[in-house]
């Protein structure tokens, strides 16, 4: 190790969001290369940053999606998708994603979203994302996965 790097302060962690009202709040800058030609957020970008603010949101809740797929336990997949555009995000806006479990099922989690910035909101949709065993096959969740979801969605706990 160089000297330089001897001196260096440990580097942050990243954000993973937190709960709050059993929500989870997730915030995203828009850089450059999430926009178009005019300083726009593209449409798509909106999905990406919903689905970091998920993965967080399982990462908060003690949920290892790599370890449940290098161990082929199974991954999950969007099965079904809705999304609503209100107003443009721009270049260097400061989001907030708001994500709600709203149903849990078997092998099923429908998480409820939305993007704002401050008090306006953005974009608003609900993904449905089902549990899928190694072969692709719908298979049931692990059950204290489901036991966690259920008492996020039923307001019982809210991790911090």
């Amino acid at each position: 190790m160089s000297a330089a790097a001897a001196t260096l302060p440990p580097a942050p962690a990243p954000t993973s969001g937190v709960f709050a009202g059993g929500a989870h709040h997730f915030p995203v800058r828009v850089y450059f290369e999430d926009t178009d030609a005019g300083g726009i957020v593209y449409h798509a970008n909106y999905l990406r940053f919903m689905e970091r603010a998920r993965s967080d949101m399982l990462r908060l809740l003690g949920i290892s999606q790599r370890g449940a797929l290098d161990a082929g336990e199974g991954a999950y997949a969007v099965s079904s998708l809705s999304i609503n555009y209100r107003a443009p995000a721009r270049l260097d806006d400061d989001l907030i994603v708001v994500s709600r479990m709203t149903g849990v099922g078997g092998a099923t989690v429908t998480i409820a979203q939305q993007v704002l910035r401050g008090e306006t909101l953005l974009t608003d949709g609900a993904v449905t994302v089902a549990f899928l065993s190694a072969k692709g096959r719908p298979k049931r969740q692990p059950k204290d996965w489901v036991a966690r979801f259920t008492s996020i969605t039923t307001g019982e706990i809210s991790p911090q």
